[in-house]
């Protein structure tokens, strides 16, 4: 029973889990006014965000992982400062192990990427659970990949 305890509680302080985004804008591209006037029919659509789209394939693939349970592809979804706060991933693996067990396979229900500055992008995300559910959680990009930096 500590055992577990111990692993939530971990889990709860990494920021729980791992996360999911889409991004949104305060107002949608179709209430905005268009800045000279109607757009011709002809202009392209606006393009999607690489920064914004990789980070939200990250967290949800780090929240697909967690709730597998795949406790190896998760740790591998870990910023060096949180896998070197975590150490060995074995225990690593136990936490993942617990919280899939205590809530079965959980996917993220809404996703939005607050922020991406440089490196760093912070996403906030539900989970049908709502004590599962994440606000403003850290990420980071190490080598061209976001990984989960919310320890």
């Amino acid at each position: 029973m500590h055992a577990f305890r111990t692993a939530l509680v971990f889990a709860a302080a990494a920021g729980l889990l791992a996360l999911t985004g889409c991004s949104s804008d305060p107002k949608p591209a179709a209430e905005q006014p268009p800045a000279n006037g109607p757009a011709p029919a002809s202009s392209p659509a606006p393009k999607a965000d690489p920064a914004r789209a990789e980070l939200e394939k990250a967290v949800r693939a780090y929240s697909a992982a967690y709730f597998k349970p795949d406790g190896t592809a998760a740790y591998a979804a870990l910023s060096q400062r949180c896998a070197a706060k975590v150490g060995d991933p074995e225990p690593f693996n136990g936490v993942v192990e617990a919280a899939a067990k205590a809530y079965g396979k959980q996917g993220i229900t809404s996703l939005t990427i607050d922020d991406i500055a440089g490196n760093v992008g912070h996403v906030s995300y539900t989970y049908a659970v709502p004590k599962l559910s994440q606000s403003s959680q850290a990420w980071a990009r190490e080598g061209g990949a976001w990984k989960y930096d919310g320890c």
